[in-house]
């Protein structure tokens, strides 16, 4: 695999040129024409009718599909629109302040459903399925989550068995929560290939069609209601062998990869929703008057427009720094990058969406103001492409199982070496620049890192196999990971603005605030220590476990 960012890091062996080389690369013309073109069709199929309704019609499909909004990222040989990226990312920020419920449809197909024909498919994979992916003739869904499990993906239970003639794979499962289900043609559906090895999995095209395939109505659901979300089983499904993307075996890694883009796009929705409610709050809190003064004079109310400015503008650097690495290196791999993106980028996009309901006050509350649906609708946002629990221990989790094989079979001195060698590694860090703010962010970012390091050492040492029993802990080490990651995104986009003669006052103010946070953080993270408040916790735990027994 290629960069490995955090990873290189925390072991003191980073090639900064992938700091220093961070640019963007957008056709505004290409995107501002799509999304002229997505504002007509809302205008035209009235949002407020999908949600009584529950489902999109079979007219906006095909409108969709024919402003090309099904094919964004797929090659223009293929019949798309071949938007990198970046432009990709930037629709759909766009597109969910809009809606996002509608969008969803769409984004689905392209984000997860059919990445995995893009990134990993065959030449004939990608020429039978890829042009009525891009015409909209054939929406893909991705099909993972089952009943029993979910982010544990690793131990799904879906089988997929080889025929005695060889000709085709015997399909048997089910899974659940299956976005675009009652809209799809075809899934892309992960299945184990050996019962003898969890994890062996295979990544299969299935057309929904087909003989076995059967789609339960629609779930209801607390928010977007235009979307389609159902289980799906099959039962004796005969995947023609040619369907098979990659390798046998080579499953769980491309639901992996597919999952990381899976969360840049969440990352991207989170930003273009709190950069919406930016300018909301900014326009009610300069018109609202309490007490004979603009609500905007108040320090609590300019504490919410502040914190929504400053996670707009972290959020979309993390998500476009990350961006900019897979765009240089389709094998980067940004399995603890995308996490970040994803877990900072939903949970503080919820707390904007809150805040931005709050400044409306009672007005806010109304369904005919956008917030409630909007709140309703992004809710999800902290469940899909795993919980945010699951990303506050996932980083580490990730680093210690790559360390772990690295080393497994070396010899105990060896592996002492190793460990002593990332304790005091003395990684030399490129300036980022003169300002007095990027000199405090890379030196709090170095102590955040070097804290992280010393925290993932001592969880292999005291913890070894038992560290997933230490959430607590591996929560702070995500915290110091996370917010380092912040910091060096930002950093990285400032001295791009910077290049560019485009660095502004507001640029370093809105680092300085996001500095105070990352400080905050460091304090609390920086102990390999029991905390006070986990005792405490686990105290009021223990006796209401009692309880009613």
């Amino acid at each position: 695999m290629g960069i490995r960012l955090m990873e290189q890091l925390l072991r003191g062996s980073f090639d900064w040129q992938v700091f220093d080389a961070y640019e963007e690369k957008i056709r505004w013309d290409l995107v501002n024409g799509i999304l002229e073109e997505y504002r007509k069709l809302l205008k035209d199929h009235p949002v407020d009718e999908f949600e009584k309704r529950g489902k999109l019609t079979k007219k906006i499909l095909k409108d969709m599909a024919t402003i090309g909004l099904f094919g964004l990222n797929i090659p223009e040989s293929y019949g798309g629109k071949e938007c990198n990226l970046q432009e990709y990312l930037t629709l759909v920020a766009e597109m969910a302040k809009l809606d996002l419920s509608v969008s969803l449809v769409s984004l689905a197909h392209l984000s997860i459903g059919i990445k995995g024909i893009l990134l990993f498919g065959s030449k004939e994979q990608k020429e039978r399925y890829l042009p009525r992916a891009a015409s909209g003739d054939l929406i893909f869904s991705y099909a993972l989550t089952e009943p029993k499990h979910g982010s544990d993906a690793r131990h799904i239970e879906t089988r997929a068995e080889l025929s005695p003639d060889g000709e085709y794979y015997i399909l048997n499962g089910r899974k659940t929560y299956i976005t675009n289900a009652n809209y799809a043609g075809a899934l892309t559906v992960f299945a184990q290939m050996d019962p003898e090895r969890p994890g062996f999995m295979g990544a299969f095209i299935v057309e929904t069609g087909w003989e076995g395939v059967h789609i339960e109505k629609d779930m209801p659901k607390m928010g977007l209601k235009a979307s389609s979300t159902a289980t799906v089983s099959f039962s004796n499904v005969k995947v023609p062998r040619e369907n098979l993307i990659g390798n046998p075996g080579d499953g769980y890694k491309i639901a992996l990869a597919i999952l990381s883009y899976g969360r840049l796009g969440l990352a991207a929705a989170s930003y273009g929703l709190m950069e919406q409610s930016l300018r909301d709050m900014l326009k009610r809190a300069r018109s609202r008057e309490q007490f004979g003064r603009p609500i905007a004079d108040f320090e609590l109310v300019q504490e919410m427009i502040v914190k929504a400015q400053v996670y707009t503008a972290v959020t979309k650097a993390m998500t476009f720094f990350t961006a900019c690495i897979l765009e240089k290196d389709p094998e980067a791999s940004v399995a603890v990058e995308t996490s970040h993106c994803k877990l900072f980028g939903t949970t503080r996009a919820w707390t904007v969406l809150y805040d931005a309901m709050q400044i409306h006050g009672g007005a806010g509350y109304l369904s005919t103001f956008p917030f409630e649906k909007r709140m309703r609708d992004f809710r999800v946002a902290t469940i899909f492409e795993g919980t945010t629990e699951i990303h506050s221990i996932y980083p580490p989790l990730w680093i210690l199982r790559q360390w772990k094989k690295e080393f497994l079979g070396e010899p105990i001195p060896n592996r002492v070496r190793h460990m002593g060698g990332v304790f005091f590694a003395s990684e030399k860090w490129i300036s980022w620049g003169e300002e007095e703010e990027l000199q405090q962010a890379q030196k709090l970012c170095e102590r955040m890192i070097v804290a992280a390091r010393r925290l993932l050492l001592f969880a292999t040492l005291r913890y070894g196999e038992k560290v997933t029993e230490h959430e607590f802990f591996l929560r702070r080490i995500t915290s110091l990971s996370l917010y380092a990651f912040g910091l060096i995104s930002f950093g990285a986009v400032l001295r791009y603005k910077k290049k560019l003669r485009m660095l502004e006052e507001k640029d370093l103010a809105v680092l300085q605030y996001f500095i105070e946070e990352a400080r905050d953080v460091y304090r609390k993270a920086n102990s390999i220590l029991v905390l006070p408040i986990e005792k405490a916790l686990s105290r009021v735990f223990n006796a209401i476990a009692k309880m009613d027994q």
